[in-house]
């Protein structure tokens, strides 16, 4: 028994040294990129330490996302790790909606986030920010209107 718990230590001191400490992730600009994708959506994000502001296709936030709830959308990352007005967002985005877009955008700002300063990232990940939203439009079905939705049934 007392072999048993000598090779139970020696086992979880192996594993606490393999255990990866993340190191911040910053380009030569002091920057952190990541790429967030939500629907058809593609989202490249640049985060950097300033004083809040948000651009979108070189657009300021509010300009490019006018609705309230998308702009909500946006901050939605920097609530949960504490950081509003500390981070300055420059993305790009293509492709689908502006409600897709959105949810690109902030899936690229919490993994941006979590890549600039590794100790957010718990937080961001319990919110489930960091975690990619499968969900696509369904194909259309031969033999069908749309993708579950039959034509008219008539008997006569």
């Amino acid at each position: 028994m007392a072999d048993d718990m000598t090779a139970l230590e020696a086992l979880k001191d192996s594993v606490e040294e393999t255990a990866v400490s993340r190191e911040p992730v910053r380009d030569a600009l002091g920057r952190s990129y990541a790429t967030g994708k939500r629907k058809d959506a593609v989202a490249r994000v640049w985060v950097k330490p300033g004083a809040g502001r948000v651009s979108v296709n070189g657009k300021d936030m509010p300009a490019y996302f006018a609705r309230p709830v998308l702009q909500m959308v946006l901050a939605q990352p920097f609530k949960v790790a504490n950081v509003e007005g500390q981070f300055d967002v420059m993305c790009t985005v293509k492709g689908g909606g502006l409600s897709g877009q959105a949810g690109a955008v902030r899936h690229g700002i919490a993994k941006a986030l979590s890549l600039y300063e590794p100790s957010l990232r718990p937080a961001l990940k319990a919110a489930g920010f960091l975690t990619r939203d499968p969900r696509v439009v369904e194909r259309k079905k031969y033999g069908k209107r749309k993708a579950r939705r039959s034509f008219q049934f008539s008997k006569r």
